[in-house]
């Protein structure tokens, strides 16, 4: 079987959706994924939070159960490494490495504020130096989620951690089809793209040389959005369109939870 890494294909771009808690996980692979990866977002909802409100031992526990639960590589989404300091990034790393995990990502962004680019690189060093050749690390640069849409900074940041070792690279965010071609060619390794609405499709993506598409929360939202309209359904109206859906979910989680 391939290494996770080698799963990263410039142009055959790995589809690894999102899992926010072991059932999903199991689910999303037995639809035949090769590889998952945790959604931050996802995993918090599942706790009744907001992003962001999960601690590293929360996220750490849920990201080793669904790595238990499942024979594909697992990378955990661990926000912003749960710490300020390099020191504390790599200890968080080497917590994942121990977990199980096929690899991690680790963003620029700390609740409030994006880390100036030499203490963002420096934070990434840290971590690709305790990922060692145990575990694959992606980082990211998010100032296009938080409102701050620099692609020069970005590409800049993206080249930064480049340096510092990362083994992918990801600014989620991004949604035009040439800012995308723009952040692939300025790099050398691996780019993840967060699949969005309304933004390129997957063949888009892969005829611009992405090397793997994710879905952050989206999967974890819908089914949440599937529940409040399930829920407002039976409140309102008094009736039971959304048992399709169930009749789906039912299905699926029968075929995927036998042993």
């Amino acid at each position: 079987m391939p290494s996770f890494l080698e799963l990263h294909r410039p142009g055959e771009p790995l589809l690894c959706p999102n899992p926010w808690d072991t059932g999903s996980a199991v689910l999303l692979a037995s639809l035949g994924f090769r590889a998952l990866a945790t959604t931050s977002s996802g995993f918090a909802a599942t706790l009744g939070r907001l992003d962001g409100d999960t601690t590293p031992e929360e996220t750490l526990s849920s990201a080793a159960a669904i790595v238990a639960a499942v024979s594909v590589p697992v990378t955990a989404d661990l926000e912003d490494g749960y710490a300020d300091t390099p020191e504390g990034v790599a200890s968080t790393v080497r917590q994942a490495v121990a977990a199980g995990l096929a690899g991690c990502s680790i963003e620029d962004w700390s609740g409030d504020h994006v880390y100036a680019i030499d203490v963002a690189a420096a934070r990434v060093k840290a971590a690709a130096t305790a990922a060692g050749g145990q575990i694959v690390l992606t980082a990211r640069a998010d100032s296009h989620v938080h409102g701050f849409d620099d692609l020069d900074d970005t590409i800049a940041r993206l080249q930064a951690f480049d340096a510092a070792g990362a083994h992918v690279l990801y600014a989620p965010g991004l949604e035009q089809i040439n800012d995308i071609k723009r952040v692939v060619e300025a790099v050398s390794r691996p780019v993840n793209v967060l699949l969005r609405a309304g933004g390129p499709s997957v063949s888009e993506l892969a005829a611009a040389g992405v090397a793997r598409i994710t879905v952050g929360g989206g999967f974890a939202f819908a089914a949440l959005g599937a529940l409040t309209e399930a829920a407002l359904e039976i409140r309102d109206e008094g009736t039971t369109e959304y048992a399709r859906l169930s009749k789906v979910g039912q299905q699926a989680a029968a075929a995927a939870f036998r042993h």
